[in-house]
């Protein structure tokens, strides 16, 4: 019997018309929406739509998901892999760019297609971890002992049943020199109901230190569900961070950057990342300038206790860490 997050799951592919019509948005937006979809298919589970306002085509969590117009233009300088990870893949289904971790693409599948997303293009039917692959990535990890820590992500680590999650987790515990498991995700956030005791068993008994790196852009993104679903994270000892993209006409203000920092930490979540804008095809209708982003990062200093301002940072292509925008 299928989980109530399994079902939410299955639902959250959704056509255009269907999600205009439940929103109350202008008919206008139903051609550009169908041709957005087109290139990249319209997913948004009802949690996440049930916090949007109807009637407003500017909500800040419509905005990310709903397909537009824009999406269609050729616009040079974005691409298909816009951080070059096709270079760094030397498993199917592992990415391995910087020195002490590597990521695993733990399932192709999302619970929500963010129309900025940098994976938007990627070519996951190349990458799924079948068991045989798993047994390659212990392998090579096996050989890599400089490597800590293992980053699981996707699309979204946490569409794959738990069964599968187990198994996975128990191969990696054969790699001795690993200490931490990452999981970045989106489902907490959009569908809450994706914690589940299993899970946290799951979790709480592996032999790892378990840190989760929630992607949530605009503090109304966060209910009472997701909430509870942190909390009960939080409660098992995890560590749980966020990490967002400034995204023009979502969250490129200061004063929705504010909100963002002292909600995320009011439920028990610690900012960690501020992503500049990586320049995706079919996505830069979202860009935000480096120099506007560090404008805003300076103001966000004034704003907030030093530990609620986010690293202000851009991934770029073959360099081995992080890179800190100039303050």
């Amino acid at each position: 019997m299928e989980n109530s997050w399994q079902i939410l799951l299955k639902e959250s592919q959704i056509s255009p018309e269907a999600l205009i019509k439940e929103l109350e948005l202008p008919e206008t937006y139903l051609e550009g929406a169908k041709a957005g979809h087109q290139l990249f298919s319209l997913r948004v589970p009802k949690p996440y739509r049930d916090r949007m306002q109807k009637g407003n085509p500017y909500d800040p969590l419509l905005m990310q998901v709903l397909p537009l117009q824009q999406e269609t233009l050729d616009v040079p300088g974005y691409v298909q892999d816009p951080l070059e990870e096709s270079g760094s893949n030397p498993i199917p289904g592992l990415i391995h760019k910087y020195k002490s971790r590597v990521l695993l693409v733990g399932s192709g599948a999302c619970a929500i297609n963010c129309r900025y997303c940098f994976r938007r293009h990627f070519p996951y039917a190349d990458n799924g971890l079948s068991n045989e692959r798993i047994e390659q990535v212990v392998e090579y990890l096996q050989g890599q002992p400089a490597i800590n820590e293992v980053i699981l992500s996707g699309g979204d680590p946490l569409a794959t049943p738990d069964n599968r999650l187990r198994n996975l987790i128990g191969k990696l515990a054969e790699v001795r020199h690993l200490k931490r498991l990452r999981i970045h995700t989106r489902l907490p956030v959009v569908i809450p109901q994706r914690i589940t005791d299993e899970l946290l068993e799951m979790l709480s008994e592996s032999r790892f230190k378990v840190i989760w790196v929630m992607h949530i852009n605009h503090a109304n993104e966060i209910d009472t569900a997701v909430q509870n679903a942190v909390k009960q994270l939080t409660e098992q000892g995890m560590t749980v961070l966020n990490q967002s993209v400034i995204l023009k006409g979502v969250n490129d203000s200061l004063s929705a950057l504010t909100q963002l920092s002292e909600t995320l930490f009011d439920t028990g979540i610690l900012p960690y990342y501020l992503h500049a804008f990586d320049p995706v095809k079919g996505a830069s209708h979202f860009d935000v300038s480096d120099q506007e982003a560090i404008e805003l990062w300076h103001e966000l200093q004034k704003e907030l206790p030093g530990f609620l301002v986010p690293k202000l940072v851009r991934e770029e292509p073959k360099r081995e860490h992080k890179t800190m925008l100039l303050y």
